[in-house]
């Protein structure tokens, strides 16, 4: 049985590499008549046929490529395979009917038809704000590097679960070629089946191949912030209960289901300044108080205490300083149940501690007092050295002839004439009568 499994392996996977452009179900018997019209209801995975004789047990084989053989057996010509087998059509499929202790047997293979290269490429689908959910994907290209037909058009149809029925993108993402490269679904509801996508083409030119995938949708699923976060702190003893709530889901009402990341940070200020050196950068950090200047480019940042994983909504702080200021964020990933286990989004920032240090007053008034120091140190240097007429040179009052002497013949008058500061220079006149 196993040599025949093998050589219809080898049969199929030469049939998959030269694959004609129309395919549905081709097969090959080693008694011809014994089985016809095969098919295969995708949706119910059932294979059906016909037989010109009545067997009482017969054994299907299903194989799809990068999966394990799936065996049923049947006591009529319909083999049901299980529900939970996930298979994506577009791989190509191997179907075997054998009728025990005997040497009758059907194999069967499915190849999708279509140009090489045409099915789509890079699909991927995310789910964030509990209920929306992005796909995107890209237009298809073979191994020689040509791109599907310029006219190719794709179309998505997904199936939530297995009772649902197909159902069709409603708001397609286009690119500037007006070309369908993803879709946007609303009021998406996580269930626990896998949903089934399918892409398909159509061109003018030529067939496109289908595109099938099947995904858990919770896998994919961006997590929302946790709710309701609150700090409590008091001083004796020192300490904060920090508390939150679950994200919100559309699958879930558990709460025991996520780990939380918590991250608690001193409030630091950055401040950027040029220098000769270069630039710069200057840290205050509330928890020290203490200034650190650099010279020079610099890529070195404040020290940051590292995350806290916790499996509760709550967790007790027990660093806390009430002079110190700190940032407070919390975020959640799937633990067990069917959640993702990628981490979600960050919570708002929440401050927390009063932030009185005295340093920094001692700091400012240090400042001051320095200022002043160096004012009057300025001003004793000033006066010692300088003179302050040299700077406000008297005005020279006018003549009056009234009160003069009719008999002085001469009148001396000094002007001062500033050449450099801290230096006089004397002039004599003398005005002949």
């Amino acid at each position: 049985m196993f040599d025949t499994l093998g050589h219809i392996c080898m049969t199929w996977w030469c049939m998959m590499l030269f694959q004609p452009l129309h395919a549905d179900i081709q097969c090959t018997g080693s008694q011809e008549s014994t089985f016809r019209n095969v098919k295969m209801n995708w949706e119910k995975k059932e294979l059906s046929w016909e037989t010109s004789k009545n067997f009482t047990i017969y054994n299907c084989n299903l194989m799809a490529k990068g999966m394990g053989i799936v065996q049923i057996e049947a006591n009529s010509p319909l083999c049901t395979f299980p529900v939970e087998q996930y298979i994506p059509l577009h791989k190509g499929l191997l179907f075997t009917i054998e009728v025990p202790n005997t040497n009758i047997s059907e194999s069967c293979t499915f190849i999708p038809g279509g140009m090489n290269g045409s099915a789509i490429e890079n699909f991927s689908c995310v789910i964030y704000n509990v209920s929306l959910m992005n796909c995107t994907w890209q237009a298809g290209r073979n191994q020689a590097g040509w791109n599907a037909p310029a006219d190719t058009q794709y179309f998505l149809y997904w199936q939530n679960s297995r009772g649902n029925n197909l159902t069709e993108c409603e708001l397609y993402i286009k690119d500037e070629n007006g070309r369908n490269t993803g879709c946007r679904f609303k009021n998406v509801k996580i269930k626990n089946d896998k949903a089934y996508f399918r892409v398909d083409g159509s061109s003018k030119h030529s067939s496109i191949q289908l595109y099938d995938e099947y995904i858990k949708l919770y896998k994919i699923e961006i997590l929302t912030p946790p709710l309701n976060v609150t700090v409590n702190c008091t001083k004796a003893p020192e300490g904060c209960l920090i508390t939150w709530k679950p994200p919100h889901t559309s699958h879930l009402g558990m709460t025991n289901c996520f780990q939380y990341e918590i991250s608690i940070q001193s409030k630091s200020v950055v401040i950027s300044f040029q220098g000769t050196g270069g630039t710069g950068r200057t840290y205050m950090e509330m928890e020290d108080v203490t200034l650190t200047f650099q010279e020079g480019p610099s890529k070195d940042e404040p020290k940051k205490n590292p995350p806290v994983k916790v499996r509760t909504e709550r967790y007790k702080y027990q660093n806390y300083n009430e002079k110190n200021i700190y940032i407070l964020r919390i975020r959640a990933r799937g633990n067990a149940c069917f959640v993702s286990s990628n981490w979600g989004e960050w919570s708002e920032h929440v401050e927390f501690g009063e932030g009185k240090d005295h340093s920094i007053f001692v700091i400012l008034f240090l400042i001051a007092l320095g200022t002043i120091a160096v004012t009057l140190l300025q001003y004793f240097l000033f006066k010692r050295y300088c003179s302050f007429k040299s700077i406000f040179t008297p005005i020279p009052k006018p003549r009056n002839k009234l009160n003069a002497s009719t008999y002085e013949d001469i009148q001396t008058e000094y002007v001062n004439l500033p050449k450099k500061p801290c230096m006089e220079e004397i002039t004599m006149v003398e005005e002949m009568t």
